[in-house]
């Protein structure tokens, strides 16, 4: 879909705009409480003048800016100061700021709308946006959208909405230009000056036969610099990538990367042509993907409005928080078992908080490496013993590396050789144990089919405290007492 703003291209810029749109609000409620002081006639007339200006400078404000910008702005205001702006946005760019705006700030938006303006924002959308938008608005907006479609694009939507979000057929957008490979380049030009404007990140025309079956892909730089008399078989690249709608969104995404696509063909089973993959698209999983996994590491089930209510952010948290209860329990009562030996050796109750903490970052090392493995399509399940055995050697190395040098140095402060020796023993099996866990906890959640990356941190850490504590005190009582 075309975007008349222009986006404003550097962060320093964007949180400038955002600067000068919370100036303006705050500047907003201070005339307003001011007015409230004055006589009832001189209140409204100074209210109506005051509200118009303000209004009128924030709509000239975000008039001007692009719709991604705004989201931006949208989802770093509070809830009360986002819905006042999101009231002066123009009605034209809603569409494209819900889709722009985290699930979560989206919730607010589409909560705070009409019928009729959810109605007119989604119908201002193309079928494939359409599809990212539909699960989060009200039924009975779906179905004024629906009814308000053409055949074609009905049947567009469906076939968007029926693939799961982690294929290409849920990225995939049915705006592209096709042609046929029986005709001349200087035909194709007339063809293309014909469209008012052609689909946005076109880099390649798809060619194709009388029954839509792909042929190959036409770029536009073999239109513009061969012979206009040229037929098109004759420079349209034939073993072109292409994906089928049922191939999984990561392996896209990697291919893109390999072989530097701008865009791409989907085809069905029959090889006819059914849409087509940007790279905006791609980038935009990537991004998602990625957000995911880093709230995924710490246990967040899902994206989270910074401005959310204190009840939601907490249904948020609360399970893993729950698990991290329970483990960092069941490290306390690991230490209750030596607390005789920690009443002996006071040097263990300062000692034992890094062993545990090395290899907790140890393990988180790991598993990060692991978790991006996997999703780059480089890890399988089955390559558990392969990576374990790598992971236990480089664990070794740095826990007689590092461990030997933090036995020294508790030798050198307890001048004890032996409470060194602990150390170091210590050290070197927490970072065996760490690997293993790193190396073991996202492929075993990838081999029973959940998210590798889904509270792994707080899972290793859990691991490494417990069996750190325990493994430098047990030492310790059994060698030093």
């Amino acid at each position: 879909m075309s975007e008349e703003k222009n986006p404003i291209g550097d962060s320093d810029e964007l949180q400038g705009q955002l600067q000068e749109i919370e100036h303006l609000l705050a500047r907003h409620k201070l005339v307003e409480a001011l007015t409230h002081q004055q006589n009832v006639h001189r209140q409204e007339l100074l209210d109506d003048l005051i509200h118009k200006q303000n209004q009128n400078e924030l709509h000239r404000k975000l008039d001007r800016m692009h719709s991604a910008d705004v989201a931006y702005i949208l989802e770093a205001l509070p809830l009360e100061d986002r819905l006042l702006v999101w009231d002066m946005v123009r009605s034209e760019q809603d569409g494209e700021i819900l889709l722009e705006v985290s699930d979560a700030v989206r919730e607010t938006l589409i909560d705070s709308m009409d019928r009729h303006e959810l109605v007119a924002a989604a119908e201002s959308l193309d079928t494939d946006e359409l599809a990212d938008l539909v699960p989060d608005l009200p039924q009975e907006v779906v179905e004024d959208v629906f009814q308000s479609l053409t055949s074609e694009e009905r049947e567009q939507l469906r076939a968007a909405m029926s693939y799961p979000e982690d294929t290409v057929g849920a990225l995939m957008d049915f705006d592209m230009v096709t042609v046929r490979e029986d005709v001349a380049l200087e035909v194709v030009l007339r063809y293309l000056r014909r469209f008012d404007e052609l689909p946005e990140h076109t880099d390649k025309i798809f060619v194709i036969d009388r029954n839509s079956i792909l042929q190959g892909v036409l770029t536009l730089e073999s239109l513009l610099i061969n012979d206009p008399e040229t037929d098109v078989r004759d420079v349209m690249i034939k073993d072109a990538v292409r994906f089928r709608p049922e191939d999984r969104a990561e392996e896209a995404a990697q291919a893109f990367e390999r072989y530097d696509l701008n865009s791409a063909p989907v085809v069905d089973e029959n090889n006819r042509v059914i849409g087509r993959i940007t790279l905006v698209t791609v980038v935009d999983f990537i991004r998602e993907e990625s957000e995911a996994e880093q709230l995924a590491n710490v246990g967040l089930r899902e994206e989270e409005d910074i401005f959310a209510s204190v009840w939601n952010s907490v249904r948020n948290r609360w399970a893993w928080l729950a698990i991290n209860l329970v483990t960092a329990f069941v490290a306390s009562r690991v230490i209750s078992l030596f607390e005789g030996s920690i009443e002996k050796i006071v040097a263990l109750a300062a000692l034992m908080p890094i062993v545990a903490g090395i290899g907790g970052n140890s393990g988180n090392q790991t598993i990060t490496m692991i978790v991006r493995a996997i999703a780059m399509g480089q890890v399988k399940s089955d390559a558990a013993r392969r990576l374990l055995k790598k992971e236990l050697g480089v664990a070794l190395i740095n826990g007689v590396l590092w461990g030997g040098l933090l036995g020294i140095l508790a030798w050198w402060l307890y001048d004890s050789i032996q409470l060194g020796l602990v150390m170091t023993s210590a050290m070197t099996m927490n970072l065996l144990l760490a690997a293993t866990a790193g190396v073991g906890i996202p492929l075993l959640r990838l081999r029973l089919g959940g998210d590798p990356a889904l509270g792994s941190s707080v899972m290793i850490t859990a691991l490494t405290d417990s069996g750190g504590f325990f493994i430098f005190l047990g030492l310790a009582t059994l060698f030093l007492l």
